[in-house]
């Protein structure tokens, strides 16, 4: 009895319940309709403003989900760079970041674009500029072989290893991808965002890549949704949720390829995320308006460029509590200068002391 999938008879014939997904879909369908409205009557520099927050927060949480961390200043200012974003404290970016910012932008800026091989392939080379994942040599820019045995998901100490999943085999891989990505790039009567949630399943299944088979596989479930939404802006991230999500998904994805080709839990689950990240945009879009209307309000009052640097990198998401010596790392400046300028922000009711004691005072902007 076949123990994945793939290796059913009818692969990759997927099947589900449409009375159990149509009313989820019907949910979050109306829920996209509603928020790209709402986008759509905001001005250019708002709608700039999001966007930037959600691809950000699509490449880090993505690259988060397979456990690598990356500076999140060095991803928001590749993504500005690269979209001829005018923004203001923008830093330089390793090469790390930049490949996985250039994958998600090809795949989300160019989603009308077929997706064939050497697209997948340019990808995978962005990933790993250096041709390694850590400190292991991989096969990059080609679809993997034999060589390694074959393609498992394990987890556990060494000897006590678990295998979650087990791939198709390398020999497969040319029928396997041409299948998939026929099927990707044709017209179909398939709602587009179950198409996405299809993707996401049918390519990490089977898993053509030696490693970052998951960000490939967000991306390609990221450009789908963008086909979905027949725009390039980006409201929502899937990713970022996911994330938050991260055990249940795995479980899923596990269940999933270890079942039989009826799909239903697994596009429940997908469709459910997305809804959940639908909702999580409503916080986004309300930290950007309050950002833009401090900013309306404050236009005529005198800002040196540190505390304006500080005071938005406060709207942005400030990682920890801020307190006079990060003020002057991050602005630059003695210790003296980062004091004055809280205590001017202060005296212009821009600043408040937190409420909180501690050993040393931290500063919040008054609501």
């Amino acid at each position: 009895m076949p123990k994945y999938i793939h290796q059913q008879s009818q692969w990759p014939d997927f099947k589900w319940n449409h009375e159990v997904i149509l009313p989820v879909l019907a949910k979050v369908r109306h829920k996209q309709g509603r928020i790209k409205g709402y986008m759509e009557v905001l001005g250019f520099a708002l709608r700039d403003e999001t966007t930037l927050r959600t691809l950000t927060q699509d490449v880090l949480k993505s690259t988060e989900i397979e456990g690598e961390i990356l500076n999140p200043d060095q991803v928001r200012s590749s993504i500005a760079r690269h979209l001829g974003m005018d923004v203001a404290g923008l830093v330089p970016s390793d090469r790390n970041v930049e490949g996985v910012v250039e994958m998600m932008l090809n795949a989300t800026q160019h989603y009308r674009k077929p997706l064939d091989k050497n697209r997948l392939f340019g990808w995978h080379a962005s990933l790993f500029p250096t041709g390694r994942s850590g400190m292991h040599k991989i096969a990059v820019g080609k679809w993997r072989d034999n060589k390694k045995g074959p393609m498992q998901v394990v987890s556990g100490a060494m000897g006590k290893e678990r295998v979650h999943y087990e791939a198709p085999d390398a020999d497969r891989l040319n029928k396997e991808m041409k299948l998939f990505l026929d099927w990707f790039n044709a017209p179909d009567s398939t709602d587009a965002v179950l198409k996405s949630a299809i993707a996401h399943l049918w390519f990490l299944t089977v898993h053509p890549f030696d490693d970052g088979n998951g960000r490939i596989a967000r991306a390609i479930a990221d450009m789908q949704l963008a086909r979905a939404d027949g725009d390039k802006q980006r409201f929502y991230s899937m990713s970022a949720q996911i994330r938050i999500e991260r055990k249940s998904y795995y479980d899923i994805l596990e269940t999933t390829q270890k079942g039989s080709l009826d799909i239903t839990g697994w596009l429940l689950w997908f469709l459910q995320c997305i809804d959940r990240a639908l909702s999580a945009t409503d916080e986004v879009l309300k930290r950007v308006l309050h950002k833009t209307r401090f900013w309306d309000k404050h236009a005529q009052t005198a800002i040196n460029e540190r505390q304006r640097l500080i005071i938005n990198k406060l709207f942005d998401g400030f990682d920890g509590k801020l307190n006079s010596s990060k003020w002057a790392k991050i602005a630059k400046c003695s210790a003296d200068t980062a004091l004055r300028d809280i205590q001017d922000l202060i005296d212009k009711e821009i600043l408040q002391k937190e409420s909180a004691g501690g050993r040393s005072t931290n500063y919040v902007l008054k609501d």
